[in-house]
């Protein structure tokens, strides 16, 4: 404990710097646009921004760099919430919730209940980080290929109690996602799967290009639709900026169980921080809703608090396999190695004996950041709820408008635009059947990583299926899915979980 003291009083005292506090900041607000941006994502600016690193001090880079990652968790949100457009993968379950209580004029509470469950999982995902980075690593060691597969089948079944409305439906989603995941370049073989000959759809299909079709363009279609008097999207008056003392006895419990859940799973290389923020959801909707609690799907706090917390937890406690073991669990900590890399540091273990005052003051600044996103972004509240006051017919070509750019810079592709506009068909299509979006991209987003895994297994144990089920850990974890999905289809859950879904 008097070691963790010293070592956390040895960071603050090189995030307390003038330099170095300055970059948090840079990184922050950079980070925060970045996420309300739709399509720019963290990867790309930090790809961008990472020739500028090479004249600041390795510290000062770093702190710059991790600033924009979990300052974009947070903006994320805040065009989910808004406007249904998720910046950031791990955002797109906060708009199953969030967008229906901006519709609902509670904009405010919405936007207020994630900045506050993203302040208190960071911190105490930064607590976990200095605390526990040693034995959690060692946890992290313990999962292999199999052990990934299996995690990632328990995802996809907690995805398809995730969604809304028919069972089937949320099924028909995932295996959809799974197929759109295989277009592209087989990575063992180098052959392309599912292209039709098109040059464009070699290295696959993006997860921005689905994710603002799907949801942004697809929404907006479905407006136009309707007639006029109808189209205008936020009809409830404003009701106040900040959660009641009800919501906050809701959101409470509910910012707990995302902190802790993502605080272990954003430990896990390939997208932990994106599944906690599923795996938050799933288990809110397994919890008893209050008396006079609007139902998941219909404007609950509880589904925006949760998997914020989660998202933001698990963003901090990434940061864990990467500094104790040179793994990178996701791109960004990918481009942070090559930061290190750029600073002749090698990422691992000997981070901290060699380069005490970059692990830990890295560490310290990641609660400076918090606060500093905390302080920017709930007096922004105000600002960002005038949005909701501007006429739809001039709101939606600026949220066209602003999508098309952000896809198109991703890749600097007009294909791109292209598809976005053919997804946003798609995503009418899915309103008009009642089909729930969120398990395709969770299918999508896993697919790939799935089918990577289960050949790695395969192929260490010689193709021997039986490798998922004498793990103990992989086996443990594919009984979880079973349990999950025999538990969703009984006849009793199953009423209850339809009238849950029962439209108002």
């Amino acid at each position: 404990m008097t070691d963790l003291l010293n070592n956390l009083a040895l960071g603050f005292s090189v995030a307390f710097t003038t330099q170095n506090l300055i970059y948090a900041f840079i990184g922050c607000v950079l980070g925060t646009l970045i996420g309300v941006l739709p399509g720019l994502g963290p990867v790309a600016t930090i790809a961008m921004l990472l020739p500028a690193t090479y004249a600041l001090p390795p510290v000062a880079a770093l702190i710059m760099l991790a600033g924009i990652y979990y300052g974009a968790q947070y903006g994320g949100s805040t065009t989910a919430i808004l406007v249904n457009l998720p910046g950031e993968a791990s955002s797109v379950v906060t708009t199953l919730d969030g967008y229906q209580m901006a519709r609902q004029g509670r904009a405010g509470p919405a936007l207020a209940a994630a900045g506050i469950g993203s302040f208190f999982a960071g911190t105490v995902g930064t607590l976990v980080l200095a605390a526990f980075a040693i034995p959690l690593t060692e946890l992290a060691f313990e999962f292999g290929p199999a052990e990934y597969f299996s995690l990632m089948v328990l995802g996809l079944i907690g995805a398809v109690v995730l969604a809304s409305g028919s069972l089937l439906k949320a099924i028909a989603m995932i295996i959809l996602g799974l197929l759109i995941g295989m277009v592209g370049t087989d990575i063992n073989s180098g052959v392309a799967r599912y292209t039709f000959e098109i040059p464009e759809l070699i290295d696959g299909i993006g997860f921005i290009v689905i994710a603002m079709g799907l949801f942004g363009y697809g929404e907006i279609i479905h407006n136009l639709s309707q007639p006029a008097e109808q189209r205008q999207v936020f009809t409830a008056k404003l009701k106040g900026l900040f959660p009641s003392r009800r919501d906050f006895r809701l959101m409470t419990p509910a910012i707990l169980r995302g902190t802790t859940l993502g605080a272990i799973l954003g430990v896990l290389p390939g997208g932990g921080a994106l599944l906690s923020s599923f795996a938050a959801y799933t288990i809110e909707k397994k919890t008893r809703l209050a008396p006079d609690e609007k139902p998941f799907g219909h404007g609950n706090i509880r589904g925006v608090a949760a998997p914020e917390a989660a998202n933001n937890a698990g963003s901090q406690t990434s940061f864990i396999p990467l500094l104790t073991l040179g793994i990178p669990p996701n791109a960004v900590m990918a481009l942070m190695v090559g930061a290190m890399t750029i600073h002749n540091i090698q990422p691992g273990p000997m981070v901290m004996s060699n380069n005490p005052d970059l692990f830990w003051g890295l560490i310290a600044s990641m609660w400076i950041g918090n606060a500093i996103l905390v302080i920017l972004n709930l007096p922004l509240i105000g600002i960002w709820i005038k949005l909701l006051t501007v006429p739809y017919r001039w709101l939606f070509p600026a949220i066209v408008l602003f999508c098309a750019i952000g896809v198109y810079s991703t890749n600097n592709n007009t294909w791109d635009v292209w598809m976005v506009g053919l997804f946003g068909i798609l995503g009418y299509v899915f309103i008009k059947l009642g089909c729930e979006p969120a398990p395709l991209l969770l299918g999508l987003i896993l697919g790939p990583m799935m089918e990577e895994n289960l050949r790695r297994a395969l192929l260490l144990s010689r193709g021997d299926w039986s490798v998922f089920v004498t793990r103990p850990l992989s086996a443990g974890l594919l009984v979880a899915a079973v349990l999950l999905l025999i538990v969703v289809a009984l006849p009793s859950i199953k009423k209850r979980r339809e009238e849950a879904f029962a439209e108002d």
